[in-house]
Order: structure tokens, then C-alpha cells, then sequence
């Protein structure tokens, strides 16, 4: 089994996966549909919550107690969470600033490769969280190690499989100038982007948060990561950059401000690696004295094997139509492509 799922709380844990993922879906539409949503979402809420980060770090520097004791400081204290946060919020800006074209910005050809950019960075920040991991754990053939978050972390093998799966997933990415404003400026369209590099990128990201984030995955891993590729491939084809940043984004607010509700409440599920011991092993005082990393070995060797056989897919088709793939689209005469287009502003 991938997670912890048993007992008592069970229905809770199915319930707040289901709460996650319906909640990431509605917030979504509510940025994408219009200016108020996403101006709301991602240039006002970033803003308070800064104010409110800085507040917090000031007062721990200080030594007051309010500070120090602040779930968000004590439960989400990693580069990674802020890297991630902010990383992710930019680019829901550079998105509207491109579906809406604001100002030359918005309308210069050059920045339509801002999606890309922003994207690989994401991608190379758990790169690094990935190969940290595989080094702090001590021995590729597996190690324990306690994160800044107090949450033991079972690195090796996998984790540097995994980062290589990354670096070969932002060279999976296609036609980075085929950027395009929808009908009616809902929504930025990247059409190139098809369901290949969507399923490689959902596997590698999965296991990345399966690997490095063990009492998140139930609901980063999995809530987070569907809600975006369900609507791309049931309403909104072509616009899952889009959604995948937009979820992001939020869920990024949300599990910053709010922790416990992953790391101690009834909706709390972590991974398999810690066998029996469950979540008071993974956030226990002690190190662990059990590890069961099959599935995390097995999860590595599919997302890799996934993202070279899309690479495989991309240089081949690149070769027989005689493109390069980044500078030009190749999945043009693609079903999903098509669609795509079909919603582009005229």
C-alpha cells in the first residue's frame, strides 16, 4: 500500500482528500475566470501573507514566545516550502500577465517563454530537495535523517533516481514559444503541452512528494496533482500549466498557514515507509527503527523510465518532422493539440 489508511480514522482521511481536491478545483476556477479571482488570489493573499511571515521570523529573531511556538514556524520552517510558495505565485502573475497581456510585457514574443522558465525552475527546486535528500540520508542504500520540520526522512537510491527524472522532465517540455490567450482571456493555453508530458510530470512530482514530503503526499501528491489534470482533460484542454500553478499556489497558502491539518489532526496520512509506527513514527522525538522504502525504489524507477521513454517520444517525433522541438510545436497534429487551439484567440 502507498499509505497509511486504516482504522479509526480512515473515513476522516478519505474525506479530507476528497475536501482537498474538490476545494484546489473550485479555487482554481475562481482565478482562472476572472481578473478580480486571480488578482485576488495571487498578488493580494501573497502580500497579507508575507506581511504575516515576516511578523512571524521578527518576533522568533526577538524570542517572543507568540513567534516561536507559530505552527507555520515550527511545522514549515524549510527553503523548500517558501522556494516552492513563491516560486509558484510568480508564476501565476507571469501567467495573467500573459493571458490578459498586460502592458508590452504581456504582448512581447519573448516572454511567452516565461511559462517554461518558471516551470523548470519549480522543477529544478525539487531537484535539489530530491538530491539533499539522497546526501543527508548518508548511503544510497537507504539512511534515516530528521528534517528542519522534525519529520524523519528516509533518503537514498530513489531520491537521486527521482531528481534525474526531473531534469529529464524539463527537457520533456515542447514548443515553449506556443503560448496563447484563450477566448475571452480566461485562461493561458500552452497546447504543445499534451497529455505525454502531463502524465511524465504527475509521476516524477508524486514521487517527489512521496520521497520528501511523506505526511503531505496523501494530499500534495495526489489531491493536488489530479485536480489540475482533471480539468485540463475534462474543461479546460490546454490550460494545465495553468491549473497545475493556480493549485499550486493556494495549496501552498493554505498548508503554510494551516499545517496541522497534515501534520496532526484526524485527516493526518503518511506514506508507507514507516511500516507499522504510522505518523508517530514520521514526527516521533527518536528515529525511526523500521523502514519499508519498496514502493519508494519502485515509484523511482517508473517516473524515470516514464520521462526517458517521453523524451524518447519528443526527439522522435522532432527528427521525422525535421524541428527542433523547443523552438517549434510538434504535437500539432495531435487530437489534444487541436482542442487546444480550437479555445486560442483569434
Amino acid at each position: 500500500m502507498f499509505f497509511e489508511i486504516y482504522g479509526q480514522t480512515a473515513g476522516y482521511q478519505l474525506l479530507g482528500w476528497l475536501l482537498v481536491f474538490v476545494g484546489l478545483i473550485l479555487a482554481n476556477e475562481f482565478a482562472r475566470r476572472t481578473k478580480i479571482g486571480g488578482i485576488t488570489c495571487f498578488l493580494v493573499i501573497p502580500a497579507i501573507l508575507t506581511a504575516y511571515f515576516i511578523a512571524i521570523y521578527i518576533g522568533a529573531a526577538n524570542g517572543a514566545e507568540w513567534a516561536l511556538s507559530n505552527d507555520t514556524y515550527v511545522h514549515m520552517n524549510s527553503w523548500f516550502h517558501y522556494a516552492k510558495l513563491y516560486a509558484a505565485t510568480i508564476g501565476c502573475i507571469g501567467f495573467m500577465v500573459i493571458k490578459y497581456e498586460w502592458g508590452k510585457l504581456g504582448k512581447a514574443h519573448w516572454f511567452r517563454c516565461f511559462p517554461f522558465v518558471i516551470v523548470g525552475l519549480n522543477i529544478l527546486i525539487a531537484v535539489a530537495s530530491d538530491f539533499e535528500s539522497a546526501i543527508r540520508a548518508g548511503s544510497l542504500a537507504g539512511g534515516w535523517w530528521l528534517s528542519s520540520e522534525g519529520v524523519w526522512l528516509y533518503g537514498g537510491w530513489w531520491n537521486l533516481l527521482n531528481g534525474i527524472a526531473g531534469i529529464i522532465n524539463i527537457a520533456c517540455m515542447t514548443g515553449w514559444w506556443g503560448v496563447y490567450s484563450s477566448k475571452g482571456k480566461k485562461d493561458m493555453l500552452w497546447p504543445d503541452m499534451i497529455w505525454i508530458y502531463i502524465i511524465a510530470y504527475d509521476i516524477w512530482n508524486f514521487q517527489y512528494t512521496y520521497l520528501n514530503l511523506p505526511t503531505h503526499a496523501w494530499y500534495c501528491g495526489l489531491a493536488l496533482l489530479l485536480a489540475p489534470t482533471v480539468a485540463n482533460f475534462l474543461w479546460n484542454k490546454g490550460g494545465w500549466i495553468q491549473n497545475r500553478a493556480n493549485t499550486l499556489a493556494l495549496w501552498c497558502m493554505f498548508a503554510q498557514v494551516f499545517p496541522l491539518f497534515q501534520d496532526s489532526s484526524i485527516f493526518t496520512t503518511v506514506s508507507s515507509i514507516y511500516g507499522e509506527g504510522g505518523a508517530a513514527a514520521a514526527m516521533g522525538t527518536s528515529m525511526p527503527v523500521m523502514a519499508d522504502p519498496r514502493m519508494q525504489g519502485i515509484i523511482s524507477i517508473i517516473s524515470i523510465a516514464v520521462n526517458a521513454l517521453a523524451l524518447a517520444w519528443i526527439i522522435k517525433r522532432s527528427i521525422e518532422q525535421k524541428k527542433n522541438p523547443y523552438t517549434n510545436e510538434i504535437f500539432s497534429d495531435t487530437k489534444d493539440f487541436q482542442l487546444a487551439m480550437a479555445r486560442k484567440e483569434a
